[in-house]
Order: C-alpha cells, then sequence, then structure tokens
C-alpha cells in the first residue's frame, strides 16, 4: 500500500503541468547561457584579430624590430590569449547553466578546493609546466613559426601552451615537449641566422683557389633576384678552419633573414660543390670501409 501511495503521488507530481512548464523555461535559459557563450566566443576571436592587427600595425610604425618579428610576437599572444578567454568564458557559462538547473555549486567549489590543494601538492610538475609557459610567453624566448631547437629536438614551433610547446620536426613528426622540462633552449629565428658553410678539400689542394670560389659563389647568390631578399649581408669567408687528418678544412658564413638559412644554405652548396668540380680541388678520399 506504501510503495503504490509512493507512486501515485510521484505520478501527480510529474504530470503537474508547472512542473513541466518550470523545467522548460529552465532549459531554454540554459540553452541560452550557452548560446551566448559560443557566440561571446566567436566574436572575442573576432575582437582579438582586430586587436593583433592594430598592435602590428602600431609597432611597425613604431620601427619595433622586423615585420617578420612582430607578425610572429602577435601570434604567439593572440593564441594563448585566445586559449585561456576561451576556457575562462565556458566555465562561468558551464557554472551558470548548473546555477539554473537548480544545482548548488557552493558545496562543489568549496569541495573543489580543497581536492586543488590536495592534488596541487602532488601536481608539482604541472604547476612548473605552466609557470615555465608563462615565463615562455613574458619573456619572448620563442613565438610561433621559429625555428628552434630544444633539449636536442629540432623543428619549427606551432603551438606553445601554458603546459606544453608543439615543435614540427623536419620530417613531419610532432614533438610535445612538457615547458617545465625546457633546459636548453636555442632560437635560430630571432632576427637574423647565419648558415655556416664548412668544405673539407684534400691534403695538397689549391686552398686559395677553393677560398676564391667560397667568395664568387656567396656573391652570386648574393646579387641574383631569387635570393638577395633573403640575404642580410655578403658572405663571410674565414679561411682555414683547421687541418684535419683527412684533409683541410675550409669555413665561411652567411648572415640570412630568419628561418631561411637553409634555403640558402643548400643553394650555397650546390654552386661552391660545381666550382671545385670545375677547377679540379678534389676532396679527401673516403675512408674504405672495413
Amino acid at each position: 500500500m506504501i510503495q503504490m501511495q509512493i507512486s501515485h503521488e510521484l505520478a501527480v507530481e510529474l504530470t503537474r503541468n508547472g512542473l513541466w512548464l518550470d523545467w522548460g523555461v529552465r532549459m531554454m535559459r540554459v540553452a541560452v547561457i550557452l548560446a551566448g557563450a559560443w557566440l561571446l566566443r566567436r566574436l572575442l576571436g573576432r575582437s582579438l584579430g582586430h586587436i593583433r592587427m592594430y598592435a602590428v600595425r602600431a609597432m611597425d610604425r613604431h620601427g619595433e624590430k622586423s615585420s617578420i618579428e612582430i607578425e610572429k610576437r602577435a601570434a604567439t599572444l593572440i593564441s594563448a590569449l585566445s586559449k585561456l578567454t576561451g576556457a575562462v568564458i565556458w566555465l562561468v557559462a558551464i557554472a551558470m547553466a548548473l546555477t539554473e538547473m537548480n544545482f548548488h555549486i557552493e558545496p562543489l567549489l568549496a569541495g573543489l578546493g580543497v581536492a586543488g590543494l590536495a592534488v596541487g601538492l602532488g601536481a608539482q610538475a604541472l604547476i612548473k609546466d605552466w609557470l615555465g609557459g608563462l615565463l615562455i610567453l613574458v619573456e619572448d624566448q620563442i613565438r610561433i613559426g621559429d625555428s628552434v631547437t630544444i633539449n636536442g629536438i629540432s623543428g619549427s614551433v606551432e603551438e606553445i601552451n601554458l603546459r606544453t610547446t608543439i615543435l614540427r620536426g623536419e620530417n613531419g613528426g610532432v614533438h610535445i615537449i612538457s615547458n617545465g622540462l625546457i633546459t636548453t633552449l636555442s632560437n635560430f629565428t630571432r632576427e637574423y641566422a647565419y648558415y655556416v658553410f664548412e668544405v673539407t678539400i684534400a691534403h695538397g689542394g689549391d686552398v686559395d683557389r677553393a677560398l676564391e670560389i667560397m667568395e664568387k659563389s656567396g656573391a652570386e647568390i648574393t646579387n641574383s633576384a631569387e635570393f638577395r631578399p633573403l640575404i642580410l649581408a655578403p658572405i663571410e669567408v674565414m679561411g682555414i678552419d683547421r687541418l684535419a687528418e683527412k684533409g683541410i678544412v675550409l669555413r665561411a658564413r652567411i648572415k640570412t633573414v630568419p628561418a631561411k638559412q637553409a634555403v640558402v644554405g643548400r643553394e650555397l652548396n650546390r654552386r661552391v660543390n660545381a666550382g671545385l668540380h670545375a677547377a679540379n680541388i678534389e676532396y679527401p678520399n673516403p675512408t674504405p670501409a672495413p
């Protein structure tokens, strides 16, 4: 009898028009909140895009660094700011939606605070990653699009998050590195880059002629229409770097715009190789296989 009475009361309660109307209104409010969050996120994304263009133009007018450096710096900061603001908007929207559905979030927030303290004590590595990511952004150590080597791993920076930095290797591989574990960082695309050129010729080879070929090849690249925009200074031929067991090592370097040193270096290699062959200057004999 008691079970039948409870079931009857529950059925009466569920069939009450006011109950369904109240829940319908609440669900509509939740839908409006979520839609508003989505719309606000989209509008904020567009606003950040306009802010990025305005900041780039302003810094460009003041002559602060090169246009490429300014663009990469702006892209990096806007990307990080977009992710942070997006997370805040959705957290606030979810909290408002739960409140509309009569969920009391105060005890939940209090519980999360206590749990967060306990987790924080065991999540020191995560906090270290966040601090490392924040320092990378604030100190402008690297930017999206930079060519870098981090902890011995080389690649182009695709993303900079608070917890991780993502590199794309030359072979297409993606390297995800925790910011808190970064101990050594080399950036090859800050303002300018150098391509360091070395060639080893056989002992007894015409060193002066080889140096002339290196100088001439560098001058040809600098004066060519294709490579002139990529080169910031003429080739610097340093001469004989060392006398090795296998031959004489000659060294030079050429200054290029950021991230273009490899492109210029490959063409320099091609031209110097052709010049050495034309002058009959030989490379050392390869070591015979055992």
